[in-house]
Order: structure tokens, then C-alpha cells, then sequence
């Protein structure tokens, strides 16, 4: 699909835009791939690692700025946004800094790609937007309905697609959990809100895939939530630092115990595959469209799928495998 097309991708010096570029580049054969955001110097470490790849371009530019990005999607076919403020506290202290990106962003790349005739979008989304109880969940669940809404009912009689992927906590990704604690193995404590927490917990390389499978099967508005393990985030710290001590320091503002990433509500409208569900629009009786659904089968009503009710979890074992061969 991505062979011989023009892909950008906002937010893409980050730690999934750098994955997305490299499995691609590798997988396909796109005739420019362009990392669209606003750090320069980031940008610059990154192009010293595509020195002799001719495909590849960089462009400086912020989603807040809706006539840089019709600029940057001249003769774009596929989008992947990656762009956002994410990091939980600081989203709670700054938060018409979170709004102006993940929502006022999201409004600026949807018209732009309109207006610029994209073929399809797929916008990264993440566990918070299930039930929020924080900024960052809530503008990104905003920012959900946007895209599913934009399909049509934004500006009828386009032919931009909008899709969404949802998953948990990137292992390794800049400023997640694992690569905190790493840094903390060798002081003797690792600070831990709570001992009932867990989290979903997704690889790089997975959440790539499956931007790529919604890219493949998407029609317009769906969700798209990837099956993944939980893990305790007290059984991740026993992993990574076994004779640290544990300091429990209680809940930061905006934090859940669990995350989940398909709601009780969502359940009527959301359908099962082999590794994945598909959440689908509720507008326009999309819900109910066959050539959504496809080989689907509908949850059962009540249905919820969060991280301490997961059927699937990695042990601790499971992770430092996965360290060694990632991280060290």
C-alpha cells in the first residue's frame, strides 16, 4: 500500500515516529517519507541515521499551525499523527498548553489533510482516552471523536479517511516507565505510587503494525485497540531493580490505578478480531455497517476491557528477556 506513496508523519522524531520511519523504510518502498515537527535539533540527530536514504525528509513545523501543515501535506497520501502533549503532570499544570496541541492540533490537521485531498489519516491515540480522569485522556478522547467524526459529518463530500489506533504504555518509549526505573536501579529505591497499579503494556514494533494494519482495513472512524498483556507496575520495578527498595508515594494528579482501553459504553459498538477489537462510530449507524464489522463478532454487552481484568500478563521473567534484547 505505502509503495511509491508520499507518508508524513507529525511528531515524528519521537519514540514511535523513529520506529514507524525505520520498519517502514524497511517493509516498503515509499517514495518520500517526512517527519513533520518542531524540534530541530531532534530532527538533526535523527536525519544522521538516514545520511544515504533519499526518501526521507524533514520539515520543521507544529500541529498548532494549521498553514504549515497544508504546506507540508502538498501531495501527501498518508498521514500518521503521532504529535502530542502527553506526559500526565504536566498536561495537569499546563493544560491550555495540552489543549492548543492534542485538540486544536487535531483540528488543524484534519482540515489541512482535507484540504490538501490526503487519502487517509491514522491518528494515534492512547489507554487515558477510555473513561478519562485526566487533561491528557480527555483532549485525546476529544480529539478520538474528531477524527471519527470528520469522516463525514465535518465536511461532507471529502475523501479523507480518519482512523484511530488506541494501546497502553510503549514499552521503552522516552519518558515511560521502564527506562525511569532503569535509570533509578542502581540508588537503591524506586519511587512507586501505588501497589495495586497496572498498566497495558505494548512494544514499539506492535503498535507499528498495527498503524499498518489500519491503514489496510479501515473504511473510516474506527477505533482500533490492540490486545496486549498487563503488568503489574510493582511486579515491572522487581524486574528491573530486585533489591531496591519500594517507596510508595501515592497517586499523582490525574493518575488511574488501572487504565483501561474500551469502556462498559463502548461495548455495544465494538467487535472482536484474532489480536485485536474495533471500535466503531456510533454516528451515521456506521455501528451497524457490514463492510466495517467485516469478520467481527460483537463483545458481550458490559463488556470492559481494562488492565487489572486482562486475561493476559507478562511475567517478570518475559520482561527482562525483552530488555535484554531491546535495551542493553
Amino acid at each position: 500500500m505505502f509503495n511509491n506513496s508520499i507518508i508524513l508523519v507529525t511528531g515524528g522524531t519521537g519514540s514511535f515516529g523513529k520506529a514507524f520511519v525505520s520498519m517502514t523504510l524497511k517493509k516498503f518502498n515509499p517514495k518520500k517519507l517526512i517527519i513533520f515537527s518542531r524540534d530541530e535539533m531532534k530532527q538533526w540527530e535523527m536525519s544522521k541515521k538516514f545520511t544515504n536514504d533519499k526518501r526521507i525528509r524533514f520539515f520543521i513545523g507544529d500541529v498548532r499551525d494549521k498553514d504549515r501543515l497544508n504546506r507540508a501535506l502538498q501531495g501527501v497520501d498518508y498521514v500518521v499523527h503521532a504529535a502530542a502533549t502527553k506526559i500526565v503532570p504536566i498536561a495537569e499544570y499546563n493544560p491550555f498548553e495540552c489543549v492548543k496541541t492534542n485538540i486544536n492540533g487535531a483540528m488543524n490537521l484534519i482540515d489541512a489533510a482535507i484540504n490538501q485531498k490526503v487519502k487517509k489519516v491514522v491518528a494515534l491515540s492512547t489507554d487515558k482516552a477510555s473513561s478519562p480522569i485526566n487533561l491528557y485522556g480527555a483532549t485525546k478522547l476529544a480529539s478520538d471523536k474528531l477524527f471519527v467524526a470528520s469522516n463525514e459529518s465535518y465536511a461532507s463530500g471529502h475523501h479523507t479517511t480518519f482512523s484511530v489506533v488506541r494501546y497502553g504504555n510503549v514499552m521503552g518509549s522516552r519518558g515511560s516507565i521502564i527506562p525511569f526505573f532503569r535509570s533509578l536501579k542502581d540508588k537503591g529505591q524506586i519511587p512507586i505510587t501505588d501497589k495495586r497499579m497496572t498498566r497495558f503494556m505494548i512494544t514499539l514494533e506492535e503498535g507499528v503494525k498495527l498503524v499498518w494494519h489500519a491503514f489496510q482495513d479501515m473504511i473510516g472512524g474506527e477505533i482500533y485497540v490492540k490486545k496486549i498483556p498487563s503488568m503489574k507496575v510493582v511486579d515491572i520495578a522487581e524486574a528491573i531493580a530486585p533489591n531496591s527498595k519500594k517507596d510508595f508515594i501515592g497517586i499523582r494528579p490525574g493518575e488511574k490505578i488501572h487504565e483501561q482501553m474500551i469502556g462498559i459504553d463502548d461495548s455495544f459498538y465494538t467487535y472482536e478480531y484474532e489480536d485485536y477489537f474495533k471500535i466503531l462510530p456510533q454516528i451515521n449507524d456506521w455501528s451497524k455497517d457490514q463492510e466495517r464489522i467485516k469478520n467481527g463478532i460483537r463483545v458481550p454487552e458490559g463488556f470492559l476491557y481494562s488492565s487489572d481484568t486482562n486475561k493476559d500478563w507478562m511475567t517478570k521473567k518475559e520482561l527482562n528477556k525483552w530488555i535484554s534484547k531491546n535495551l542493553e
